[in-house]
């Protein structure tokens, strides 16, 4: 099922079936202010929030266009491993960082310093290793800084079930050392009813036309993760956008979007179980039943 209650609504005389990503983007369309932003114009809106449900193993990928779910899980355990340099995404065929990790990019950010395909401290790093000094992607910063994750999983393994398992990827001390400042920047694990793993998301910026449905579907994927490795289960994921927006190039592709009607999301199997976080790869998740509606064409900022 769909989470919650399926209400039907009307936009132009067609009846859709409403979702919590279908409201958010038809709310900035209705509501939103038009911007000038860093990268072009966009429809904004202040404070958003979306929930989702992740029990009995419900993985919500968008149905009404196709996410691709094995680039956006490749990215995150690339974070999970710490990982910082770009040419391993290549080698996955991943490009969702190339633009950022071009010469002329890191230029721009005045990182002269760093080699083409080096990131510099962005999420990996400051996930598992928060602070530590850096100097390059291929550096070795085993007990270096702060194992944010890893601190999480001693938690949930251990049965320490705190509301202090947050986990910060904005980093003030080393924002100008990244190719792109973090749009993710905290994320918050939970456990209720003694067993069931929860997951709070503040986003700064969300770009709700691209950037989103891949958010949705990585802290997902990482609340199951999670929940698996700690013999937990998954039970909700509650994302908080501070500036949600639109680009205006991107307005009439989500209103042609928003008219299709979604199906039931698929579910997640993790089909081991690894010793180390680290040693989970893309062939120990499956998704079953996933159908969706055709691509729809947007372009990418940077």
């Amino acid at each position: 099922m769909l989470y919650k209650k399926k209400l039907k609504i009307s936009i132009i005389g067609i009846i859709i079936m409403k979702t919590p990503y279908i409201d958010l983007v038809q709310s900035v369309l209705n509501h939103g202010t038009l911007e000038d932003g860093r990268n072009g114009k966009t429809l904004v809106c202040i404070g958003k929030t979306m929930r989702f449900s992740l029990e009995n193993k419900m993985i919500p990928l968008l149905t009404t266009k196709r996410v691709a779910w094995k680039t956006c899980l490749r990215e995150l355990l690339w974070f999970v491993k710490g990982f910082t340099n770009n040419k391993m995404l290549k080698e996955q065929n991943v490009k969702i960082w190339n633009a950022n990790a071009s010469r002329e990019f890191l230029d721009s950010r005045n990182l002269y310093h760093l080699k083409e395909d080096d990131l510099g401290p962005i999420y990996g790093h400051q996930w598992r290793y928060y602070n530590a000094a850096y100097t390059n992607c291929n550096a070795n910063y085993t007990g270096k800084g702060v194992d944010q994750l890893g601190n999480i999983i001693k938690s949930l393994k251990e049965g320490e079930y705190s509301r202090r398992m947050i986990m910060c990827a904005w980093n003030p001390c080393q924002i100008n050392e990244m190719a792109l400042p973090p749009c993710h920047v905290l994320v918050q694990f939970h456990v209720t009813e003694g067993k069931k793993l929860s997951c709070s998301l503040y986003q700064r910026s969300g770009d709700i036309g691209l950037g989103v449905p891949f958010n949705i579907a990585s802290y997902s994927f990482l609340t199951h993760l999670l929940a698996h490795h700690c013999n937990l289960e998954a039970k909700e994921f509650v994302h908080h956008i501070g500036n949600a927006h639109i680009y205006d190039d991107h307005v009439e592709s989500l209103k042609t979007q928003i008219k299709r009607k979604p199906y039931e999301y698929p579910k997640l199997k993790i089909n081991k179980l690894c010793d180390k976080i680290e040693d989970y790869t893309l062939d120990n998740f499956e998704i079953e039943n996933y159908k969706y509606h055709p691509a729809i064409s947007m372009k990418m900022r940077v």
